[in-house]
């Protein structure tokens, strides 16, 4: 089965886009806590390389009350949870990730991000000597960002994201790793 991802893109932007109006509607009843979209590039060498943009979408959740944690330890302690896609396009991988956010603010308008999870990609698992050979189908997923924030709902980070195997399935483990930027919306 061939999967269109163009639609599918496509697709995730409108449920994104009614989401994100449906959520300043009706902020009492949102769904998401920050919708987040963006595009990365691969900051590899080599054979690993990845040709192309990936555009980007991501939703965070507040289970465990991010939004009421004060000070950089509660927000340590109260991670938010994400769930998203990087969307490969020139024939490279792309990936379904989730996992959890830890974001701290060093202020009003500054803050930093961690992430740690799984994902699932569409990348060759071995050898045609074009982009990273990755052993195996389900990834370790974690990254780091940077941001600012404009006002209460509207900000923008900067992030370098990697996915590999960390050896602990047999076959090759050249990873991904992806920079970018994504601008968000927190509801």
């Amino acid at each position: 089965m061939r999967i269109d991802f163009k639609r599918v893109v496509l697709r995730l932007f409108v449920i994104a886009s009614v989401a994100v109006m449906a959520g300043s509607a009706n902020a009492s009843e949102q769904i998401f806590d920050e919708l987040r979209f963006g595009a990365s590039a691969s900051v590899q060498s080599g054979h690993s390389r990845e040709d192309g943009i990936f555009p980007e979408i991501t939703a965070l959740f507040d289970p465990f009350g991010y939004d009421t944690a004060v000070g950089w330890q509660q927000q340590l302690l109260h991670p938010r949870v994400h769930l998203g896609t990087s969307i490969g396009t020139s024939g490279e991988a792309t990936q379904f990730f989730t996992g959890f956010t830890w974001t701290v603010d060093f202020n009003e308008k500054l803050f930093a991000e961690a992430g740690f999870g799984g994902v699932i990609h569409t990348g060759d698992l071995e050898g045609d000597n074009d982009g990273p050979e990755l052993g195996c189908r389900v990834l370790f997923h974690e990254y780091l960002g940077a941001g600012y924030r404009f006002n209460p709902h509207w900000n923008v980070m900067a992030q370098i994201a990697h996915s590999s195997h960390a050896n602990l399935c047999d076959g090759p483990n050249d990873g991904m790793t992806r920079a970018g930027l994504q601008v968000g919306y927190k509801f």
